[in-house]
């Protein structure tokens, strides 16, 4: 994800991000936005070069380093188009197929305040690994251009976004037939700056809507440690439900009219569900091979195909491309669905919710309610774990692993073991495990889901065991 050399960048899972002043520098943004250069350089060679959207986020600095990198592009002779203001990351997504080739946006995402990161978008969706692996190649090697004075055009791209939107789920209709109060957290993010053209009704409670370069103390990461101010204010409004976004305004989590912060493991049936009883979907469902059986469960009822693909929404989003798919989701919270880009986007998935809300009639726990009784019941938890050094290898990781597994863990068969990212262990009854080690931190991710609080525990000690004793 970070680097901590100088001269070497990667894209992770999504995008290039460092600590500022150490991995993420301006001689770091010069150079990335000249490899950037140098690759539409030698790949349009005999074709046009196409325009590049430039956005960036609410963080400290965020709009110098996104004019630098600008500066630098249109010195190489390119057409480029700079946000005049912090923009969410799905809106410079939406401008790759609104006539921009390319579209790059200075972000950190969900991390703390003092990093910040570079996010590459094509075709309305994350660029894939082959096209930011080469933009890596070039940036290795590259020689920035000094700034030329050549121009860049400056332009609000928030109306253009506020109009897709409200494409999909017109606000404007849909907000005041609210059957109650709906609590959005923007956690002091940039998904603030759409919201008085998106959220502006009596019976939507905006929280941490200012913009705060430190984001109150801690990350703009929407999981249960950081919602405490939601649950209080859901709790108090008496809420129908609240709603959390991350610092780019992509991921999204959900509390319910009970205070009850859903996991993505939750979120993802309701919204699965609600999208099937809107119409003929045929499409597969896809998601992370970190996410839970309850989207598999209802996919397996309603005779959709269904697929597992890597961590990272850049594989849902390939898929969604190039096949028919209905839903795809991520564990960090990141959903999409047919009919839009094939990229995750809180505020999209935020309205959805409302237009549920309105539709249905029912309380998310009404609903959630009816999802348990008709598919099972979710317990989900990850749990992170320090290691004393790096595992390098997450294939070997996972071989080694598989091949001292016992035929029954937890009193049930292993029906399936699954090694496209970690090893994740599938029992007779949908209980599973992952085992994700991070491949640059001697740290191991492991995730596991049963039908209790209880078991789910057990299933994540009994992996722990698992991989001490490799």
């Amino acid at each position: 994800m970070s680097s901590h050399q100088a001269n070497h960048i990667s894209f992770g899972t999504d995008g290039f991000r460092g600590i500022v002043a150490r991995d993420f520098t301006y001689d770091v943004v010069r150079k990335t936005a000249q490899g950037m250069a140098d690759y539409i350089a030698y790949k349009y060679m005999r074709t046009e070069k196409p325009s590049v959207a430039v956005g960036y986020d609410r963080r400290f600095m965020s709009d110098r380093f996104a004019r630098t990198l600008a500066d630098v592009l249109a010195a190489n002779g390119l057409e480029v188009a700079l946000s005049a203001t912090p923009l969410p990351t799905p809106a410079i997504s939406l401008l790759t197929t609104k006539g921009y080739g390319l579209g790059v946006i200075i972000t950190a995402s969900h991390n703390h305040h003092y990093y910040n990161g570079i996010k590459v978008k094509q075709n309305g969706r994350s660029a894939p690994p082959s096209v930011t692996a080469e933009i890596e190649n070039y940036v290795a090697k590259a020689v920035p251009m000094k700034p030329s004075g050549a121009p860049v055009a400056v332009k609000d791209f928030r109306p253009v976004y506020a109009e897709y939107l409200n494409s999909k789920v017109p606000a404007a209709k849909v907000l005041p037939k609210l059957p109650g109060t709906v609590v959005i957290d923007f956690m002091h993010g940039v998904g603030a700056e759409t919201a008085a053209s998106l959220f502006n009704a009596k019976n939507v409670v905006r929280l941490r809507e200012r913009h705060d370069p430190l984001f109150g103390g801690m990350a703009p990461e929407p999981v249960e440690k950081n919602l405490q101010e939601l649950v209080a204010a859901v709790k108090k409004h008496k809420a129908l439900f609240g709603v959390a976004l991350d610092g780019d305004a992509d991921r999204f989590a959900l509390v319910s009219d009970k205070g009850q912060y859903m996991t993505p493991c939750q979120t993802a049936p309701l919204l699965l569900d609600y999208l099937l009883s809107k119409g003929k979907y045929k499409g597969k469902v896809v998601q992370a091979v970190s996410m839970g059986y309850l989207t598999k469960r209802i996919a397996r009822a309603a005779g959709l195909p269904f697929d597992e693909v890597p961590v990272g929404f850049k594989y849902i989003a390939e898929k969604m491309l190039s096949e028919d798919v209905t839903f795809g989701v991520e564990e960090s919270g990141g959903y999409a669905w047919k009919g839009n880009l094939p990229e995750r986007d809180g505020a999209l998935t935020a309205l959805f919710f409302m237009e549920m809300a309105v539709k249905t009639g029912k309380s998310v726990s009404a609903l959630y309610a009816e999802i348990e009784k008709k598919h099972g019941k979710s317990c989900f938890i990850r749990r992170d774990f320090d290691l004393e050094k790096a595992i390098p290898n997450k294939h070997s990781f996972a071989v080694k692993i598989k091949k001292k597994l016992p035929k029954i863990l937890l009193g049930h068969k292993i029906t399936e073991t699954n090694t496209i990212d970690g090893l994740k262990i599938i029992l007779d009854n949908d209980w599973w495990v992952l085992m994700r080690p991070s491949g640059t931190e001697p740290l191991l991710r492991t995730y596991a889901e049963t039908d209790s609080q209880e078991n789910t525990k057990k299933f994540l000690d009994l992996a722990f065991k698992l991989v001490e004793h490799k």
